[in-house]
């Protein structure tokens, strides 16, 4: 099976070449067809064991993504932009690094891009849960009861991603 870094790199050489990577899905899905997000236990940079399941109740984007991964370079500000704007309306972001190294890249990354959301370490384990994360970036918005709004592979407009966002709060 390819690993995940080969398969963002292929992604980003298809958009390059002008091919549209994005495969988002609809705006959001309907109540009913909604599947409650995998719970995961993972540390974040300060040790601390964060849970999906202790976002219930908030609107949350989650975020696969990698350091090395230039299409994540693109949605990253954005996703800064809404942790700022909609954190006081019950919004969380949650960066998920899949990056093979861990805290060792990520630390100084975040640093650099002054990330203001939590991130935590992904593993195979984490992105099989969410059905196989094949491309870097994919995004999952979670609405208030902890279900799957919406899903978006690779880069997604800011647009659409804030339109989401705004309905389910």
């Amino acid at each position: 099976m390819p690993s995940l870094r080969l398969l963002t790199a292929a992604g980003v050489a298809l958009l390059a070449a002008g091919l549209i990577l994005s495969r988002s899905a609809a705006p959001h899905k309907e109540q009913k067809e909604r599947k409650t997000a995998p719970d995961f236990t993972l540390k974040d940079a300060d040790g601390k064991i964060v849970r999906l399941s202790d976002y219930r109740g908030k609107v949350v984007l989650l975020d696969f993504w990698a350091t090395w991964c230039g299409p994540c370079k693109i949605e990253i500000p954005w996703f800064k932009e809404f942790q700022r704007k909609y954190k006081d309306q019950g919004f969380e972001v949650i960066g998920v690094s899949m990056d093979e190294d861990g805290w060792q890249s990520v630390k100084p990354f975040a640093s650099e891009m002054a990330i203001n959301y939590r991130l935590v370490i992904g593993d195979d384990s984490t992105a099989q849960a969410f059905g196989g994360v094949e491309a870097l970036p994919t995004t999952f918005v979670i609405d208030r009861k902890g279900k799957i709004a919406a899903v978006h592979v690779g880069v997604a407009s800011k647009g659409d991603i804030q339109n989401g966002i705004e309905e389910l709060l």
